[in-house]
């Protein structure tokens, strides 16, 4: 019996260590064990980036546009022109809110999203990663992990690009469209075309983003999406009162400096934001925008320069306008080589667009919506197609190296056809409902009075 005591004392202290071993083992599993089951955590540094980018893509719109716009057209309508860009804000920011993130940015199906997040529901406890926006945006920091930023910033994000776009079409019926109509139009066009077409292009469940067509910051989504509507707008109001006659020379070219100058500062959220993160795709992406626009806009002043003899400063800063837009779609896929070139090619062609096309086809497109943003989308999406790089792309592709080519610029081609006609012909109608409910154009009589006493009661002193 002494022997069995004296057995079981020398294997108590064995059986305490193998148990404390295995109590250790467990406290080390624990950590491991809660952060495999643990919700992702924001990423600080890529939340804070979001939060900068958002700020410049709105000081886009106002002031900048609101002053780019302002700047050109004639002293008796420039409050009402900028009160088109403050109101669309306002509009847009409710709109946005109540159906339009979630009609764009919800699975859905291929065509729009679901009505999951109407009126925002469920946002504020939720953190966006990768998977939930589609590749087009990119992977992470690392180009491999998930970046994660709260969903209420990438809400008020994508907000800023639904805010502008519409602003932008205000260029093209500048002088003539009824406030009331505005208001309907732009609320209308926000839910019908440009939710619909940014689900398209950026969820990870849109039909022309399953094609492999690429758009980095809004080409297809943006400027060919508001240039075409733009154009459609101009040809349903027909020309303003005296265009082709009298002198509708700009008001303050030094306004549409200041204006384009903060677009050109504020573009910087618009394309290295859209990086989601701040990363190594965000960096490239200020880079090529600064240098394709800097290209373009001398590419603009010395095509002018040629054809007339002087350089103009609104020559010079729409073509640094031209540039940016033709850089948007391509920012995150394309080298600095490869920028400059798309960059000259915006400038010269929108120059023409801007100058001569619109004349030798009539329309009056009065603040060149479509000649800048439109035809400048185009340029960048196609020429996207042809110098994306492998490394820098988000698509399967990218493995064999260079994505640029015949084949992704037919896809490219397709996309922007796709829009050009979905956008061309619900703006039409739209356009039409509007004019039925509330009349699209103020009377000749107001037109030659001025906008600003008439619309708002108000004039500049």
């Amino acid at each position: 019996m002494m022997s069995l005591a004296r057995s079981a004392a020398r294997m108590l202290p064995r059986r305490l260590s193998l148990a404390a071993l295995a109590v250790a083992l467990l406290f080390a599993a624990g950590p491991a064990f809660a952060a495999e089951t643990a919700p992702p955590k924001i990423d600080t540094g890529d939340t804070a980036w979001m939060l900068a980018s958002t700020a410049l893509v709105l000081l886009m719109t106002i002031p900048g546009l609101a002053l780019f716009y302002a700047g050109m057209v004639r002293k008796k309508n420039v409050l009402a022109t900028m009160m088109q860009s403050f109101a669309i804000t306002c509009l847009v920011t409710i709109t946005w809110m109540v159906a339009g993130y979630s009609l764009a940015f919800t699975n859905g199906n291929p065509y729009v999203g679901d009505l999951s997040r109407l009126l925002l529901k469920g946002i504020e406890a939720h953190i966006v990663k990768g998977a939930d926006v589609g590749f087009v945006l990119g992977a992470g920091t690392d180009g491999a992990t998930p970046y994660t930023i709260p969903e209420t910033v990438y809400m008020m994000f994508q907000m800023t690009f639904a805010i502008i776009t519409p602003a932008l079409i205000a260029g093209a019926f500048a002088d003539r469209m009824k406030f009331s109509a505005m208001c309907v139009f732009m609320v209308l066009w926000s839910l019908l075309v440009y939710s619909p077409i940014a689900h398209w292009v950026w969820s990870a469940t849109g039909w022309v983003a399953a094609l492999g067509a690429i758009d980095f910051a809004g080409g297809t989504v943006v400027h060919i999406n508001a240039g075409i509507a733009g154009l459609m707008c101009a040809l349903m109001l027909g020309k303003r009162v005296g265009f082709g006659r009298d002198n509708l020379a700009p008001y303050n070219v030094g306004y549409a400096v200041i204006g384009a100058s903060l677009l050109w500062v504020g573009w910087f959220g618009f394309n290295a934001g859209s990086a989601v993160g701040a990363n190594g795709r965000a960096g490239m992406a200020m880079a090529v925008t600064q240098i394709a626009t800097a290209a373009a806009a001398l590419g603009w002043m010395f095509a002018e320069w040629a054809a007339k003899g002087k350089p103009s400063v609104l020559g010079a800063v729409s073509g640094a306008v031209a540039g940016l837009v033709a850089i948007t779609p391509a920012s995150g896929f394309v080298l600095p080589g490869a920028s400059i070139i798309i960059g000259v090619a915006a400038g010269v062609v929108c120059f023409w667009s801007a100058t001569s096309l619109k004349h030798m086809l009539g329309y009056d497109d009065s603040l060149d919506a479509f000649g800048v943003h439109g035809v400048g989308g185009i340029i960048g999406a196609l020429l996207t197609g042809v110098f994306a790089y492998g490394p820098l792309s988000a698509t399967d592709a990218a493995a064999e190296g260079t994505v640029g080519g015949l084949h992704q610029l037919g896809i490219q081609a397709e996309a922007v056809v796709v829009t050009l006609v979905y956008s061309g012909i619900m703006t039409l109608i739209i356009l039409k409902v509007v004019d039925l409910i509330v009349g699209l154009r103020v009377t000749a009589e107001q037109e030659v009075e001025g906008l600003d006493v008439v619309l708002h009661g108000e004039q500049l002193g």
